[in-house]
């Protein structure tokens, strides 16, 4: 009896001890639960710098007339607000002091402070848009301006070349002065008038100078040649000459013949 207790002591004992091996490998194989990592929020765009209009139309060209009417009428806030305040931009088309100084009729000193405001707010577009957008604005002209309603821009693309037209005034994009987004500054050799405030009256364009008429080659006398030589073509008083010659002639012989008869 002793005998037969042994084996299933022994059985018992080593089903209990693969039965507690099997639990502790089940626990210790069962890995904690691993938390996400956090994924990092991306980096807030840095803002753009500041640009400041005023700087970069008095260092950039001969552009102090403008300059002075815009801080005058305080477009210049407008343009500088649109710049640094907005996703838009501006795009501003800026004429030179020359093209101030040429414009003789008509005259900007005979229009309203209102009117004057109107005018520059004219030369800005609420976008930034560089060289190559031109194209498209081509094809969505007209584009309106700061000014607003009837302050339209025509432009057109020729062969590379930003043309605008404003009714009164037709000139092209003569040079890029700043052309980094938020801000686009363009140097124009006319002024822009809008029809909105001059009329559509306008003055026809000044016809080309008419070049220069080129006087014929004078006509080669008659007695000579286009080499200088004398012309062996004989001149009416020759002429004259031979016919008197030939009726002296004449009355001798007639009279000779008279003589022989009478001595005859």
């Amino acid at each position: 009896m002793k005998n037969m207790e042994s084996p299933m002591i022994f059985i018992v004992c080593s089903a209990l001890l693969l039965l507690c091996t099997s639990t502790a490998y089940a626990q210790t194989a069962k890995s904690p639960p691993i938390s996400p990592t956090p994924t990092p929020s991306p980096a807030p765009a840095p803002a753009p710098e500041y640009v400041n209009l005023t700087d970069l139309l008095t260092v950039a060209g001969p552009f102090q007339t403008f300059l002075t009417y815009l801080q005058s009428t305080k477009v210049l806030d407008t343009f500088q607000n649109q710049a640094n305040n907005t996703e838009e931009g501006v795009t501003i088309f800026v004429p030179t002091n020359s093209a101030f100084s040429s414009l003789k009729k008509p005259s900007l000193s005979n229009l309203t402070k209102d009117q004057l405001k109107s005018l520059l707010l004219f030369h800005g577009l609420p976008h930034f848009y560089s060289l190559a957008d031109f194209k498209n604005l081509t094809q969505l002209s007209p584009v309106p301006t700061f000014a607003g309603g009837q302050y339209t821009l025509n432009f057109t693309d020729v062969s590379g070349v930003a043309k605008i037209s404003s009714g009164w005034s037709n000139t092209k994009v003569s040079s890029s002065v700043h052309s980094t987004d938020p801000v686009a500054i363009y140097q124009v050799d006319k002024v822009l008038l809008p029809e909105a405030i001059f009329g559509t009256d306008i003055p026809p364009t000044p016809a080309p100078a008419p070049s220069p008429d080129i006087a014929p080659a004078a006509d080669t006398p008659s007695g000579t040649t286009s080499g200088g030589k004398a012309s062996t073509t004989s001149s009416p008083s020759n002429s004259s000459y031979k016919i008197i010659s030939w009726g002296i002639w004449s009355q001798l012989v007639l009279a000779l013949s008279g003589v022989l008869v009478l001595f005859l």
